[in-house]
């Protein structure tokens, strides 16, 4: 009996370190961050630059993957068949949650979603072309309303933040837009400086294009104007009770270890927090808008619900 007790402590012990071994040995390759825009868009420049801080920090190359497309949602839906061993992750923009109000899907994107970390927003607004005869937004609405359905704007894509939110603009001014759909912002803004739209919902990829003297912004969408732009008033400066930053972050496969999913915070958080991430943002008027795995997945439910009660207010909803 004692002897029987002795090996079995015997073999307890051997197989601790094992295990706290293995724990301890992820990542052992590579990890693929699955980016849901365009490469050289402003997510694409941004997300780059927290991958390879976080790659520092774990030991292994994050490899970025864009996966353009479907309003932004590609990603996370790719994690539905990824395994759920943290070596691919996903980023999670907005758009995931108003997913299974407009498409058919066999998922659910609070369950099915491990939430690793919330790491910025965008920062949106409207621009035209430097040159364009509509100087302002008073311009711009005086036109919509005199050309019905004729004045064109591109946005990142269908039932993206900015398309939906310049739908609700429009609903609440009772004016009706012409919507051209891209992959993101690259492409977007290749668009409108060869004149194929008249004005452009964004985030502020459009940034360096307005610096350079070739576009203007018309309006900001967040609390308070944008540093960048001090002389572009926010939607509710001129009267609209919309404000719009759309927090993402990055998600892993359900059923992910909660070790693994607390090595991959913890490296992304620390990249997060580093000078050049930051840098990165403030070239897109970006901010840090951090979230933990608990805080994030609560978001995601609270913003599951809320992105229901937008889609039904602009009759978007499937079968509606």
């Amino acid at each position: 009996m004692q002897r029987r007790q002795l090996m079995q402590w015997g073999a307890a012990a051997l197989a601790a370190p094992a295990f706290t071994a293995n724990s301890q040995a992820f990542p052992s390759k590579p990890i693929r961050l699955l980016v849901a825009f365009p490469a050289g868009g402003p997510t694409d420049i941004t997300m780059r630059v927290l991958a390879d801080q976080a790659g520092r920090v774990l030991g292994q190359p994050v490899v970025v993957e864009n996966k353009p497309g479907a309003g932004g949602t590609l990603p996370a839906q790719a994690l539905q068949s990824a395994a759920p061993d943290g070596y691919t992750v996903a980023q999670i923009p907005l758009g995931v949650f108003r997913l299974p109000y407009t498409t058919k899907i066999n998922w659910d994107p609070v369950q099915d979603i491990r939430y690793v970390i919330n790491v910025t927003g965008y920062a949106f607004g409207v621009v035209v072309p430097a040159d364009s005869p509509l100087k302002t937004w008073t311009h711009f609405v005086a036109w919509a309303k005199a050309n019905p359905g004729k004045l064109s704007y591109g946005s990142t894509g269908t039932l993206t933040s900015p398309h939906l939110t310049m739908e609700l603009v429009a609903q609440q001014l009772g004016i009706e837009l012409l919507h051209v759909p891209y992959k993101g912002s690259a492409d977007l803004m290749q668009s409108i400086l060869s004149g194929q739209v008249m004005a452009a919902a964004d985030s502020t990829g459009f940034a360096p294009q307005v610096e350079a003297g070739k576009l203007r912004v018309l309006n900001t969408w967040g609390e308070q104007r944008l540093a960048k732009f001090p002389d572009a008033p926010t939607l509710r400066e001129l009267g609209l009770d919309v404000v719009q930053n759309s927090p993402f972050g990055i998600g892993a496969p359900r059923g992910t270890p909660d070790a693994v999913v607390q090595r991959l915070h913890a490296a992304f958080k620390e990249a997060m927090d580093h000078e050049s991430y930051r840098s990165a943002l403030a070239r897109y008027d970006m901010l840090p808008i951090y979230m933990g795995p608990a805080q994030y997945e609560r978001f995601a439910r609270e913003t599951f619900a809320r992105e229901k009660a937008l889609i039904d207010k602009l009759g978007l909803a499937r079968g509606s």
